[in-house]
């Protein structure tokens, strides 16, 4: 695919919702205490491999399409955009209530928007929020569009539970406790975004382009299911970190004042420290140009870069006039990278 360069298209508004459970990773290894000692494995490996101190679970009874509701619901309010205004619902969540009908449509419903804001599902993995403000970003300049609003409600309680109960059997492994480590970092959250027109916008915060790249060879390093997954962790950052190179040589042949000293901030999916260093080291980055939140909010999927986008403008980490990069590789291997003029 060509480079995306958007003409008429902004952020308006972006909002998360956290839950309030929190669970550390020496929470988790007290319940798998047995098994790690059986396999020699010492306590503190989650934290120590990972940088993940603690992640948050919604309740077991709290589905992808009511928290991204609540996401939705604030950005709404913060926004003063009527309901009637939103021209298309897309929701990119992993988690799922059902296999059908889409989360967007219980979303949709849930929120009362009009019969004539067309409603889906977008499903890329980690990828998912950045594939769908591209999406948005497209039916915009498209002229079909003034309007969209995008959602993901992210709950890993229910996989990370599920991993905890199979790593407690008698028959549990060094290998099985390998594979399904990725599935222990995983955390919960929710987030919703509206994208507009940028001449109708009050926000300024102007998407500029975007680039992607895949690397599907690598297509079956992390495979999950609602209550299980397992991961290569070494070669999806080997390889995942390989195609990131490869999009950010095309993002800085590509797309203007692209490069990491005119980027002033980057809101990127996260999943642990060593792939935060390996991707610095490789991309030339700046570390100190990084929004994290890994370390408390754990890896929370298509929710991650959104999320990090919100808490860094509320916290005043980006300022208006900053150039803001928004970047995710997702099992896939998928990655996309979009340059927004905040």
């Amino acid at each position: 695919m060509k480079p995306i360069f958007f003409q008429n298209v902004a952020i308006e508004a972006v909002e998360c919702a956290l839950p309030s459970t929190i669970v550390t990773s020496a929470e988790i290894e007290s319940q798998l205490a047995g098994t790690m000692e059986r396999i020699g494995i010492k306590p503190g490996l989650i934290e120590g491999l990972s940088g993940i101190r603690e992640r948050r679970f919604w309740d077991a009874d709290q589905q992808a399409s009511d928290v991204a509701t609540l996401a939705a619901e604030k950005v709404l309010a913060k926004s003063g955009i009527s309901r009637d205004a939103i021209g298309c619902l897309i929701s990119t969540s992993v988690s799922k209530d059902y296999i059908e009908p889409s989360v967007a449509s219980l979303v949709h419903g849930n929120l009362g928007l009009a019969d004539h804001c067309i409603n889906y599902d977008v499903g890329n993995a980690c990828l998912g929020f950045v594939n769908a403000i591209s999406s948005v970003g497209l039916m915009i300049d498209a002229g079909v569009l003034d309007y969209g609003l995008i959602v993901d409600g992210e709950n890993s309680r229910e996989v990370v539970e599920s991993t905890i109960d199979r790593l407690q059997k008698p028959d549990a492994t060094a290998e099985s406790f390998r594979e399904q480590f990725a599935t222990l970092t995983l955390g919960s959250g929710a987030v919703a975004m509206i994208v507009c027109r940028k001449d109708l916008a009050t926000s300024g915060h102007a998407v500029k382009g975007s680039v992607t790249r895949a690397a599907t060879r690598h297509s079956r390093l992390c495979l999950g299911q609602r209550t299980y997954m397992t991961a290569d962790a070494s070669k999806v950052l080997i390889f995942g970190v390989e195609l990131a190179k490869k999009t950010w040589e095309l993002a800085c042949s590509t797309l203007s004042n692209w490069s990491d000293a005119e980027i002033d901030a980057y809101m990127p999916h996260q999943v642990s420290q060593r792939n935060m260093d390996v991707l610095n080291e490789k991309l030339g980055l700046t570390p100190e140009k990084h929004h994290l939140n890994f370390p408390t909010l754990g890896n929370i999927g298509p929710a991650a870069v959104p999320i990090t986008l919100s808490q860094a403008a509320d916290s005043g980490r980006i300022q208006a006039g900053h150039h803001v990069a928004l970047m995710g590789i997702g099992s896939g291997l998928n990655c996309s990278m979009m340059s927004v003029a905040w």
